[in-house]
């Protein structure tokens, strides 16, 4: 247990530290964002989290399926299919706004639109640190199996890349609005930097949970 919250903490420590150094960026540039960096930014992170979520995730789910003896799609599609009911769900539930509107959806909020931004970025980041979390946890888990280990290793650094590069450009995306509504430099870089907190605590309340959690990988 304390070497895989030892290699977690290695893991999303990286994860936050993009998130940081996205976030800094504010020091670097105007007070308003050229639209074509933020689209350019929001591009780069999505074409990262797919591959992430189709190469160290989709993939090791059909494989860890298929290992067990069971039908290696029926488990990946069944989460899958979970995740996306779970995002219906908080689309109906939490208060949002979508590119354009004026008027946020779901629950009656005064919430102001950048802190519906650091809000939403805020909540994804748990799942990438649960997700990395439990990567290295099985590396620590399957050590006594050289081949195994090495493989696990290897998807679990992949997977921990892959999260934090796409995790520079959303620190960028969260401080840059907040410094663009009148927040100051500094408070615009830590609300940036913080939404990514929530990773490294995702990845020990796993670990801590990870006997019941790794049964169900698969889905």
């Amino acid at each position: 247990m304390g070497r895989a919250l030892l290699l977690a903490a290695c893991g999303t420590g990286f994860t936050f530290l993009m998130t940081a150094l996205g976030a800094a960026t504010v020091f670097f540039f105007r007070r308003r964002v050229d639209p074509r960096f933020r689209r350019a930014a929001l591009g780069f992170a999505a074409g990262v989290m797919i591959a992430a979520s189709v190469w160290s995730l989709l993939i090791p789910a059909i494989e860890e399926a298929q290992a067990a003896g069971q039908a290696g799609w029926l488990p990946a599609l069944g989460g899958f299919a979970l995740g996306v009911g779970a995002l219906l769900l908080l689309d109906v539930l939490l208060p949002h706004l979508h590119p354009g509107a004026s008027k946020a959806e779901g629950i009656s909020s005064s919430w102001r639109r950048t802190t519906l931004l650091v809000f939403a970025v805020t909540l994804h980041n748990i799942p990438e640190g649960m997700a990395v979390g439990l990567s290295f946890a099985r590396v620590a888990m399957q050590e006594g199996a050289a081949a195994g280990s090495t493989a696990m290793y290897a998807g679990a650094l992949v997977l921990a890349l892959g999260m934090g590069i796409q995790n520079f450009p959303e620190g960028a995306i969260i401080s840059m609005p907040l410094r663009a509504e009148g927040m100051k430099k500094g408070r615009a870089f830590w609300g940036g930097m913080l939404s990514g907190i929530v990773e490294p605590i995702g990845a020990v309340l796993t670990i801590l949970a990870a006997g019941i959690v790794v049964p169900a990988l698969p889905y």
